[in-house]
C-alpha cells in the first residue's frame, strides 16, 4: 500500500493566519468530472512518482487514467460533499491509497470509510515535499484547504467571483471569518485551484474580498454570494 514518505518542508507558517510559500516542483492537473462540474486534481512530484488525489468526485475511470503508473501517496478530500466524493472508494480500491478528510464532515460521508483525519496545520509528506492542511470552515464544517509550494487547493472554500455558498446564517459567518483570518493570510502570488471553475490568483481578487469582507452584510444572510454583491 502507498504510504506517505519522509521529505523536507516545503511550506513554513511564520504568525498566526500568515503563510510564506516557497517554489516547489509540483504538477496540479485538473479532471472536471460529473454532473457539477467538479474539479479533481492530480498533484504529481516527478521525482519521486508519487501523487496526490484531490476530491475525486465522479469517473473514476477518466481519474484512474490519469493517474496511470504514479504512485498514489493519498486521496485528500477538501470536504465531503457528494460531488467531490463520490469516486473515492473505486479510486481507493484500485490504488490501495490511504483517505483523508476532516472529522467534523464525518456526518456527511455516507459509504466513504477515511483512514485517518486531517488537522488544521498537520502536514503531509508527499515525495519531497509536505502539504499544509489549513482548516477553512463555512461552506461544510470540515472543509480545508491545502497548500503546497505556491498552489492553494481549496476545494469550495472561495471561487474567483465570490466565497462558497453556505447554508445558513452562522455558516456566513463562519465563511468571513475564514477569509479574513485564513485566506487573505496567503500571499498574492498563491494560485487557488477551486473545487469548480478556472483557477486564479489570490492577489487579483484581493481588493474584491477586502471590499467584500469591509460591507455590512445582513445578519440573517445565507446562500450564494459574490464579491461585487
Amino acid at each position: 500500500m502507498p504510504r506517505f514518505g519522509q521529505h523536507s518542508l516545503a511550506l513554513t507558517k511564520s504568525f498566526e493566519g500568515a503563510v510564506h510559500m516557497q517554489q516547489v516542483d509540483v504538477t496540479v492537473s485538473t479532471i472536471t468530472v460529473g454532473s457539477f462540474s467538479e474539479n479533481c486534481y492530480i498533484v504529481s512530484d516527478a521525482a519521486s512518482e508519487q501523487c496526490l488525489v484531490i476530491d475525486p468526485g465522479a469517473e473514476a475511470e477518466r481519474i484512474l487514467a490519469q493517474i496511470g503508473e504514479w504512485q498514489v501517496a493519498a486521496i485528500v478530500l477538501t470536504h465531503a460533499h457528494p460531488d467531490h466524493i463520490g469516486a473515492v472508494n473505486l479510486v481507493q480500491a484500485a490504488t490501495g491509497a490511504r483517505v483523508l478528510i476532516h472529522p467534523a464532515d464525518a456526518h456527511m460521508l455516507g459509504q466513504v470509510r477515511p483512514d485517518d483525519w486531517l488537522q488544521n496545520g498537520a502536514t503531509l509528506p508527499f515525495g519531497q515535499h509536505k502539504v499544509r492542511v489549513v482548516h477553512t470552515p463555512g461552506h461544510t464544517p470540515g472543509q480545508c484547504s491545502f497548500l503546497i509550494g505556491s498552489h492553494a487547493l481549496v476545494g469550495d472554500t472561495i471561487f474567483e467571483g465570490g466565497p462558497g455558498r453556505t447554508w445558513c446564517p452562522d455558516d456566513f459567518a463562519v465563511t468571513l471569518a475564514t477569509l479574513r483570518n485564513q485566506v487573505l493570510g496567503w500571499p498574492d502570488d498563491a494560485i487557488c485551484y477551486p473545487g469548480h471553475g478556472p483557477s486564479f490568483r489570490l492577489g487579483d481578487i484581493r481588493p474584491q474580498v477586502e471590499q467584500f469582507l469591509a460591507r455590512q452584510h445582513e445578519p440573517d444572510f445565507w446562500g450564494d454570494a459574490e464579491w461585487q454583491r
